[in-house]
């Protein structure tokens, strides 16, 4: 059995640790990924706690999966990315991910996302994964496509933003052999 899943030359992903909390609050509480995300209030710090000493990490148990990004060179955060809303009944799941600002257009995220989907697909042997992104968000857009992603679906006003209502994309990718 392949024992790499979630690493690669670069980057390997890892589960959440107490240790994370200072980077999950600086993250979870910067406006400019509200957008992205269906949150719009800041989260505390024990709110936080709570999450990670309840969190089983078990994407069966907890219908969701977070796992943190990290950099090989230096073990530093990079981001999270995560496995949302799993039905097992249809085995399928939403994704999402986040990078640090600092660390934004270096590949970091195609490393995850590539590593997060042999990890879904040929592990957990989960048949589906999607995304909702918003039509605006071109960055995201090109970093799934780039993944093997397909544009599956549009939903209209989808997202509220600071501007008004924007479309969402739907992106869908499947475990096909």
């Amino acid at each position: 059995m392949k024992s790499n899943y979630l690493n690669n030359d670069r980057i390997y992903l890892r589960a959440v640790e107490p240790e994370d909390l200072e980077i999950m609050y600086e993250m979870e509480n910067d406006p400019t990924m509200w957008d992205v995300s269906s949150f719009t209030v800041p989260y505390s710090k024990y709110l936080l706690k709570q999450y990670i000493e309840g969190n089983l990490n078990d994407i069966y148990s907890d219908k969701q999966l977070r796992l943190m990004i990290n950099r090989k060179l230096d073990n530093r955060v990079l981001g999270t990315i995560d496995i949302a809303d799993f039905v097992p009944l249809h085995s399928r799941a939403a994704i999402g991910i986040a990078i640090h600002s600092n660390f934004r257009h270096e590949g970091y995220a195609k490393d995850a996302l590539l590593l997060l989907c042999d990890y879904v697909f040929n592990f957990l042997k989960i048949h589906q994964l999607y995304a909702h992104i918003s039509i605006e968000n071109q960055d995201s857009l090109a970093l799934f496509s780039s993944c093997g992603f397909m544009r599956t679906g549009l939903l209209v006003d989808w997202l509220k933003t600071k501007n008004g209502y924007v479309d969402a994309i739907i992106m869908q990718k499947t475990n096909t052999p």
